[in-house]
């Protein structure tokens, strides 16, 4: 089997690890002529990070980047420390992977050199402009035509893949917030020798300021010698701009009553991007033959979970796993394949409702992700007055681990998203689908 990965960010790349661990031959055509990944820090947590575990890249992981031991929220204020929630070996004890943060260049980087050692070709400056659905072929924009058995679109938000599985474009919609993204390296923070920020620096912990309208965002990675700055605000970009240049005095005008601490973080700042923050509603499919999509091209969704990549990455795990199975099971002629079943269905028809198999078991699950980040973007942004107070109340008694939630809810809803092992239960969709044929 053949698998064409439009695409090769985190997702894209993943799926080709996925495949490859399954010996599926790979090639990932990618539009830039020098690939690397843009953006700063990233948090993984345990359903991500246990894809990387599974994958062999754990220690890597660890190495470039750090375990969170806190996760700290706090009056946008004052500053006021509503909560800290203790995370660190907790984490990896309920649900058998760490919560990590890690520059992104850096991930990008681990997954890529995986995916390279394993055997899959990388092609740059392969821009593709069209892709066949009914004979899985794609078509770059120097004329030349690539056919394989599978197309998987992993090509970001602005897909092509989409507009050939759903046969019109359908460009994702904007939330209505953008985010400014900025790091900082430790001696520009320490050079402030303001005693909160020291404070800040010695902890491994995300900290987030809530705020009307607006939160924000900040961590260490490449082990403390950098940090990162994350500001969400009211989206004041045009319709038809995703990304500008920020202004800075802009920016800071924005927290301008904001806790001192903060404030002095967003001085150091010295140069900015700004970003519209878009998602998806659901769509109508995400396969057409032996076409299917991944991450952002089928849901991206706000930053409000730190899912964003950990579910593209679950994506790729997920449909690399589901085409190995149908290579060992049925069109390798050495494996243990139901010769009858082979025989009343071709190889396209397998395929196609595998794929098929794989939208059914990451569709509800990506769903709830993206409506659960506008829900705790709600949470996040409440107006001063007698519900931000209540929330804040329950918030000081709330955790992501059985050990540290005395309200019981917000652990259970966390055990919905980081404790399911999606491999695992493809795995037996998979003999499901197979045991129906």
């Amino acid at each position: 089997m053949k698998v064409i990965i439009v695409g090769g960010g985190l997702g894209g790349l993943a799926c080709a690890i996925a495949c490859r661990r399954e010996s599926i031959e790979v090639e990932v055509l990618e539009r830039s002529k020098e690939l690397h990944e843009l953006g700063a820090g990233i948090q993984i947590p345990p359903n991500g990070s246990r894809i990387m575990r599974d994958f062999g890249l754990l220690p890597q992981l660890l190495e470039k980047g750090s375990q969170v031991q806190e996760v700290d929220f706090r009056r946008y204020k004052d500053g006021h420390l509503l909560r800290s929630m203790p995370f660190g070996d907790d984490i990896t004890e309920e649900f058998g992977a760490p919560w990590v943060i890690i520059h992104r260049v850096d991930y990008h980087r681990i997954l890529l050199d995986e995916a390279v050692r394993l055997g899959a070709v990388l092609v740059l400056g392969a821009e593709v402009v069209d892709i066949s659905t009914e004979e899985p072929a794609v078509l770059l924009a120097d004329g030349r035509r690539i056919s394989a058995d599978v197309v998987i679109g992993a090509d970001g938000q602005m897909s092509t893949a989409r507009k050939a599985v759903l046969g019109a474009p359908h460009s994702p919609v904007p939330t209505g917030d953008m985010a400014y993204r900025a790091t900082f390296s430790r001696e520009q923070l320490e050079a402030l020798g303001d005693e909160n920020i020291n404070e800040l620096c010695k902890k491994v912990a995300v900290t987030s300021w809530l705020g009307p309208e607006k939160h924000t965002i900040f961590y260490p990675i490449r082990g403390g010698n950098e940090y990162n700055l994350v500001l969400m605000r009211p989206d004041n970009l045009s319709l038809d701009c995703r990304k500008e240049e920020g202004n800075i005095e802009e920016m800071q005008e924005s927290y301008a009553d904001w806790d001192p601490t903060l404030q002095k973080l967003v001085s150091c700042v010295q140069s900015v991007y700004k970003w519209k923050l878009t998602h998806l509603t659901e769509l109508k499919s995400w396969t057409k033959g032996s076409v299917a999509l991944l991450g952002d091209a089928c849901h991206p969704t706000l930053p409000y979970q730190a899912q964003g990549a950990a579910m593209a990455v679950e994506d790729g795990a997920v449909v690399g796993k589901l085409l190995g199975l149908l290579q060992t099971r049925y069109l390798d002629p050495k494996g243990s394949g139901t010769s009858s079943i082979s025989a009343r269905f071709s190889a396209q028809d397998l395929t196609a409702a595998v794929l098929a198999l794989y939208e059914r078991c990451r569709k509800a699950r990506t769903t709830r992700n993206v409506q659960g980040a506008v829900m705790n973007r709600r949470a996040f942004h409440i107006p001063d007055g007698f519900i931000q107070t209540f929330r804040d109340f329950l918030l000081g008694y709330a955790g992501v681990t059985r050990k540290s939630d005395w309200t019981w809810l917000s652990s259970f809803r966390q055990r919905q998203t980081l404790g399911i092992d999606v491999v695992e239960d493809c795995t037996k969709a998979f003999e499901e689908w197979r045991a129906s044929l």
